[in-house]
């Protein structure tokens, strides 16, 4: 069941900003669409992202606040919070800024609030970090980055789906579903996203990009079949 937070409980997550531990808390943002409709979309892989990460640390995304599905937890002694944004992807930064400010009193320049998006100039699966960037013609992002201003210093986690087979609108590749190759290969990635995302609290943004990125660059690089080939959904 989700809960709201207020009350006690609004107070009890709005006093771990006012009175910081030793450790600077992360407010980790999966950008994506609210609603059934839209669950397995290639547009929804940071909500599906931070999902993943949340199982991995085994924290439940029960609460709501700052417009946001909402969960909390720790990385070893670092406190994070996690968060999916209700707004739809349009409006995304309503819910970021009012997030990083009313909790974490942090700004983007702080670099303690990566985001998770899907991308299309990346091949199906490829995972990208960043400590900063522009909104690449992403809605999400876009309005992240007008209401904060237009500062583009935060943190990103670029997921790969690829390009639109053919004259395919980019509008609909979006909303649409994974075909069964490319689910995989999305799967996969979940998976080596999460288990970086949890040394970055520790090990810092900077020194787990240097080598996640060699790693991820080169990894669906192989010889094409002819079978291979036949799969135009996995546009790279």
């Amino acid at each position: 069941m989700l809960r709201r937070l207020n009350g006690v409980q609004g107070r009890r997550l709005i006093s771990l900003s006012s009175n910081p531990p030793q450790k600077l808390p992360w407010l980790f943002v999966g950008l994506g669409n609210p609603g059934h409709k839209f669950l397995g979309t290639r547009h929804n892989t940071g909500f599906e992202m931070i999902d993943a990460f949340a199982e991995k640390l085994g924290i439940s995304m029960c609460d709501v606040h700052c417009k946001a599905l909402f969960g909390q937890g720790f990385v070893g002694d670092v406190p994070v919070f996690l968060a999916k944004p209700q707004t739809y992807m349009n409006l995304s930064g309503e819910s970021v800024n009012w997030s990083a400010s009313s909790i974490l009193q942090a700004t983007p320049k702080s670099g303690h609030v990566p985001h998770f998006h899907d991308d299309m100039e990346l091949p199906c699966g490829v995972l990208r970090l960043q400590d900063k960037g522009g909104h690449g013609s992403h809605n999400g992002l876009k309005s992240v980055i007008d209401h904060f201003r237009g500062n583009k210093e935060f943190a990103r986690l670029r997921i790969g789906i690829g390009r639109p087979p053919g004259q395919m609108d980019p509008k609909a590749f979006l909303l649409q579903k994974f075909n069964n190759l490319a689910r995989e290969r999305i799967d996969v990635a979940l998976k080596e996203g999460a288990d970086v995302l949890k040394l970055i609290p520790s090990e810092g943004l900077a020194e787990c990009a240097q080598w996640f990125n060699k790693e991820q660059k080169y990894k669906h690089i192989r010889p094409q079949t002819h079978l291979e080939g036949v799969d135009s959904n996995l546009a790279t």
